[in-house]
């Protein structure tokens, strides 16, 4: 049966369009929620100006680079612009500036919200904790319909205005370099400000977290919003975009050479069907979930990714029956969503409270912060094998299941790893809506404990904040799993771009013919050479992101000390005697701004060396080396800090000595370790890692025609 693509394209924008109506409408339920009292409401604007100081000056940045890189594309992609082809270097440009566009708006749209959100379930939980959970999720919400809602609507419209996969490859390339710019920034901001609230204050004074008197607090509280929301926005926006990028080089490739051999093939079409089911069902989960009065925000958060879940499974199968998709790639999308959740539980296991790992590291803080570290460290490294065996087998079995279709393919098996990706991210509407209720309603806890709304309050929103610790340690899994898989999916691709270039090369060629590429062989000198870099490269990326939050924090630290000694009355918490927070704010904006260029900056200029030394087949070794590496350190480092973080609030709950024990020190310590592991390198090196084999992808014509031993 030939399906018509225009129909599920056109599909695939009225679903985005439904999204941005239940964006709207959660936005207008979250803003009609009661708030009255005017502490908050003067707290929660100082919040809001900070996020916005900082996203505006964050964006002028990334702007300037935005553009210099789109002169760059303009010149040199997909082609030299002097080899003659005007157009599909303007194409190419435009593309990478609006998907920059389109990331920059799903910031914009989480700190609109988030800042709206915090101040209602602050609020509410002073009449109980449905209430407040329901403004937090339902803020969330927000941002999952309208990431998603955009991604799925910027990538239908490149390829029906372009009709060029390479194009697409553009505009994933734009929100990846957005995204990680973002993200790095976001979370170097965040992390300078939580260090040196904690160390300072629960450390060195013995004040609680978000205690007044700390000058920091309020830069805290706005991190959560431009780490946590804006920047994990900007992540899965790019993770959801590439896994669809990758799929539909793929899938129009393998459409073509179908049409070419007199036989029909729908794949294409599929990739939207699917993408458009999951943020159907995505749509479904949000609008259905509840939790009871008394009940447990963990369990009601699971139990909404896993009802999406099954309704995805159940609306794609429904999906490929009717219109007569292959059941294979529905079985490799299908196997991409179950080890997703996996993962998730993997995650889950080694972070939640109620776990031994938690535990036993609370236990261990008994006897000092270097135990703490130790412990802590040891279950983050353990936590790594499950996903990756997840993630190992998940593209073994999408590989091995389509590989017999066209009569044993190589490309099929491939496309099949990239359709498990999909598969992996189909929900990620929910996933977002759980990520930006952890930052929420963390914020809610500190505008409960700065508005002084009582003890009960403060004990919702603590038991509110422990359950978005948990989830988002389960999100972050699922985020780091779906960069995984796509990032295999987008080495396909890379392949796929290369023999297209070789092609076109040898059909202009009169003389040598060059070969296709079917793999990349270790032994090769040029792949290994490849691998061996690849592979260092998450780790200067983490460690180039960690000293930035040192530096900064540093600096942070002896501002706050300063303001202690110099501000009479306030370490004793004398009536009117207020801290300059600003100077806090503007510490940490600067700061990171300063930090969030060279990172991101470094690993493409990296991808580009390589491929200009070692050729194509460097590049491959590369992507290899850096996918192991990168999911490797991804994963240990978001679940260790995961790990450390409700380590930290199970000795505050009361256990192992409680607060202001000597174990409760340690805590502080492990989870100020763990604050840049979780919230600033570890989510920022699945985007690097898609940066990298996007920029691979997008340079592979140059890498064939200019390199030194290739």
């Amino acid at each position: 049966m030939v399906l018509n693509l225009q129909f599920f394209q056109i599909l695939s924008i009225i679903i985005s369009m439904l999204a941005f109506g239940v964006a709207f409408w959660l936005y207008r339920w979250v803003e009609a929620q009661p708030s009255s009292n005017q502490r908050i409401a003067e707290i929660s604007k100082l919040i809001r100006n900070g996020a916005n100081t900082f996203l505006t000056k964050e964006y002028k940045t990334l702007s300037r680079f935005c553009l210099v890189a789109a002169v760059v594309i303009l010149i040199f992609l997909p082609s030299p612009i002097w080899k003659g082809n005007i157009i599909g270097n303007i194409i190419m440009a435009v593309s990478y500036l609006f998907g920059t566009v389109f990331s920059a708006i799903a910031g914009k749209i989480g700190i609109s919200i988030a800042t709206i959100a915090n101040v209602k379930a602050a609020e509410a939980s002073t009449k109980g904790i449905k209430q407040s959970f329901m403004s937090g999720f339902r803020g969330g919400a927000v941002m999952g319909m309208a990431v998603v809602g955009s991604s799925l609507l910027g990538v239908t419209l490149v390829l029906l205005l372009t009709n060029n996969t390479t194009a697409l490859l553009g505009f994933s390339f734009g929100a990846s370099s957005m995204a990680l710019f973002a993200k790095a920034g976001g979370g170097i901001f965040t992390k300078t400000a939580d260090i040196s609230a904690d160390l300072v204050g629960k450390v060195e004074l013995g004040i609680p977290e978000d205690d007044p008197r700390n000058p920091a607090v309020i830069a805290d509280n706005v991190g959560d919003n431009v780490g946590d929301v804006a920047g994990m926005g900007a992540d899965l926006f790019d993770s959801n975009v590439a896994s669809m990028a990758a799929a539909l080089v793929m899938a129009v490739s393998l459409d073509g050479a179908s049409k070419a051999a007199g036989q029909t093939a729908n794949n294409a079409a599929m990739v939207f069907c699917y993408a458009a089911v999951g943020l159907l069902a995505s749509m479904v989960g949000v609008m259905t979930a509840r939790m009871k009065e008394g009940g447990d925000p963990t369990l009601a958060l699971n139990t909404n990714t896993y009802v999406t879940t099954g309704l995805y499974g159940v609306l794609t199968a429904a999906a490929t029956w009717a219109f007569g998709f292959s059941w294979r790639i529905w079985g490799a999308s299908v196997i991409g969503l179950l080890v997703g959740v996996v993962i998730g539980l993997a995650s889950d296991y080694f972070t939640d409270d109620k776990r031994p790992p938690v535990r036993a590291v609370a236990k261990a803080c008994e006897s000092g912060p270097a135990f703490t570290i130790l412990s802590g460290i040891s279950y983050g490294l353990m936590s790594t094998l499950p996903s990756m065996i997840g993630i190992g087998v998940s593209a073994l079995a999408a590989y091995k299941l389509c590989y017999p279709m066209g009569g044993g393919s190589v490309e099929y098996a491939m496309f099949g790893i990239a359709m498990a990706a999909v598969g992996m991210l189909s929900i990620v509407g929910m996933i977002i809506s759980n990520d930006a209720y952890g930052p929420i309603v963390d914020n809610a806890r500190g505008l409960v404990e700065m508005g002084d709304l009582g003890d009960k309050a403060l004990e919702i929103t603590d038991s509110l904040d422990s359950a978005g610790n948990t989830v988002k340690a389960v999100t972050k899994g699922f985020a780091i799993g779906a960069a995984g898989l796509t990032v295999i999916a987008l080495l396909g691709a890379f392949m796929s771009e290369v023999n297209g270039a070789i092609d076109e090369l040898n059909a202009a060629s009169a003389g040598a013919i060059m070969d296709k590429i079917t793999g990349f062989d270790v032994i090769n000198p040029n792949v290994f050479f490849g691998l061996l870099i690849g592979a260092a490269i998450p780790a200067l990326f983490s460690a180039m992101l960690m000293l930035g939050v040192d530096r900064n924090a540093q600096r942070m630290v002896s501002e706050i000390h300063r303001q202690f000694r110099e501000i009479a009355g306030l370490k004793e918490g004398k009536e009117g005697v207020v801290p300059e927070y600003d100077k806090c704010i503007e510490i940490a904006t600067d700061g990171a701004i300063k930090e969030l260029v060279p990172a991101g900056l470094m690993t493409i200029i990296a991808t580009l060396l390589v491929g200009f030394i070692g050729g194509v087949q460097s590049i491959g070794g590369f992507i290899t080396g850096n996918i192991v590496s990168g999911l490797l350190f991804a994963l240990f480092m978001s679940n260790s800090g995961g790990l450390w973080d409700n380590t930290k609030k199970y000795i505050e709950a009361g256990n192992n000595g409680g607060k202001n024990s000597p174990a409760h020190k340690a805590g502080v310590v492990g989870d100020t370790v763990g604050d840049p592991f979780k919230d600033t390198a570890g989510p920022s090196i699945n985007t690097q890692i898609t940066v990298v084999s996007l920029v691979a992808s997008l340079t592979a014509t140059i890498f064939l025609t200019f390199n030194l031993f290739g």
